[in-house]
């Protein structure tokens, strides 16, 4: 008896439906799929298979193309018109290569040639159910990323700002290649898909890649697909690859991605038309110029080359993006929280946010969620920024006293905060990544005994 992994939900089995009038051929088909582990169904008419699709909401269609009472072709129009994202596989043999042309014209993804081959048929069913899956991923991160950055994501009234607004507004229709380069937290990513959502490809996907986060040697694979299974790239096909932290590809990945950039082919065969954006908190120029990244593949990916402020250069923009996030929070939270009192007000404004605009919205984020009362006041910033330095770090200091510098100011967080706060929750509080906060311990020296480590 099978037995599932403690803690793991059981995936649900993908249900796809055979139909063929043929009992002894769709049994075998049956019998494959089944061991496979997919959910395998049939029907023998057009007829039996459009009421079972209508009943059941299969994952997949696979019909011959000769049936008693039509063709697969009808099955296809019929699924085509009222399914649309529901993908068709059509059966057929040597003498009906001309009706399967057909049928990929009519929207079947694929079609197999009488006899096949158990691999080759188990191939085509793993391609077509991995894009469906890649279909409704995509269209579920679109609709994440809309409802969390909006139609137009991009809020600052600051001249900073409204330089990086104008040449996105200019960059998005272009279709040339990207580099967003920026300190961490200063969103990157909101910005690449602002270029994609005011782009001929808004209606493609936009497929995001931490370079940083995947294990180098499984990234290879992720990025280029493997002969069982669509890459990144392919998945981006129409649509907009985003890189983010770039600078992390090893060498042999930039090679490759360079010549998928030029020849727009993966895997030799597999022609793509992508939009490339890449972000980097690095100076990329200057690692291109170190050796550390190829000058060709920089070249290539900056044709358009956008630079994000720090927030701390945005002035005025803090308390507008503050106000922004309240009421975003606010309103997915149910809370009724419309405003700020002086004090936090001018906390908001003061402060050098190290973390950037991540930090802020961290900050906002814990607020509205401690709040008692309609406004944010000075009193709830002892729940939600207990690190006194933020607010010493730029206010006025009595008997001139020289205010904290950014690094500094991050150096005295973790050395104040460190036995009382895991590392997730001091990157959280500086608004920076866990591995931007390991390379600044390991250049300062500041380890955490052993008991913490994994904190």
């Amino acid at each position: 008896m099978a037995r599932l992994a403690a803690g793991k939900p059981a995936r649900k089995a993908p249900r796809v439906l055979v139909v063929d009038d043929d009992p002894g051929l769709a049994e075998v088909i049956e019998l494959l799929l089944s061991r496979e582990g997919y959910l395998a169904e049939r029907a023998g008419s057009v007829k039996a298979a459009l009421e079972h699709i209508s009943a059941t909401e299969p994952d997949l269609v696979i019909t011959d193309l000769k049936l008693p009472d039509g063709t697969g072709l009808d099955v296809i129009e019929r699924v085509r018109a009222e399914r649309p994202e529901l993908p068709l596989i059509m059966i057929t043999s040597y003498s009906s290569l001309e009706s399967a042309i057909g049928a990929l014209r009519a929207g079947a993804i694929d079609y197999l040639v009488k006899p096949f081959l158990n691999d080759e048929f188990l191939h085509a069913v793993d391609r077509a159910l991995n894009e469906r899956r890649m279909k409704r991923e995509n269209a579920m991160l679109k609709r994440g990323l809309s409802a969390a950055y909006g139609t137009w994501p991009l809020i600052g009234e600051s001249a900073a700002m409204r330089r990086v607004v104008e040449l996105v507004r200019k960059a998005a229709p272009a279709d040339a290649h990207v580099l967003i380069s920026g300190e961490t937290g200063t969103g990157r990513e909101r910005v690449a898909f602002a270029l994609h959502n005011a782009s001929p490809r808004a209606d493609g996907p936009f497929v995001p890649v931490d370079c940083a986060a995947l294990q180098r040697e499984g990234l290879e694979d992720e990025l280029f697909g493997t002969p069982r299974r669509e890459g990144l790239l392919q998945q981006a096909d129409g649509g907009t690859l985003f890189l983010e932290d770039v600078a992390e590809l090893a060498s042999a990945l930039q090679a490759k991605l360079l010549h998928a950039l030029e020849e727009k082919v993966v895997r030799r065969s597999h022609a793509i038309d992508v939009r490339f954006i890449a972000a980097t908190h690095r100076d990329l120029a200057a690692a291109a110029e170190r050796g550390e990244f190829r000058k060709d593949l920089y070249y290539r990916l900056s044709v358009i080359s956008i630079v994000l402020p720090p927030l701390r250069e945005r002035t005025g923009d803090a308390l507008l993006l503050a106000r922004h996030f309240a009421e975003h929070y606010a309103r997915r939270l149910g809370k009724r929280v419309s405003g700020f009192d002086a004090e936090f007000a001018a906390f908001i404004e003061k402060h050098p946010w190290p973390g950037n605009v991540r930090e802020l919205e961290n900050l906002i984020e814990r607020a509205v969620i401690l709040a008692e009362g309609e406004t944010l006041t000075g009193r709830d910033l002892a729940e939600v920024a207990p690190a006194l330095p933020m607010v010493r770090a730029a206010a006025p200091l009595p008997g001139g006293a020289r205010p904290l510098a950014i690094e500094e100011y991050i150096r005295e967080v973790i050395e104040r905060f460190q036995d009382s706060h895991t590392e997730t929750e001091l990157a959280r509080m500086l608004g920076i990544g866990r591995k931007a906060l390991w390379m600044r311990r390991k250049h300062w020296g500041l380890k955490r005994s052993r008991k913490d480590v994994s904190r």
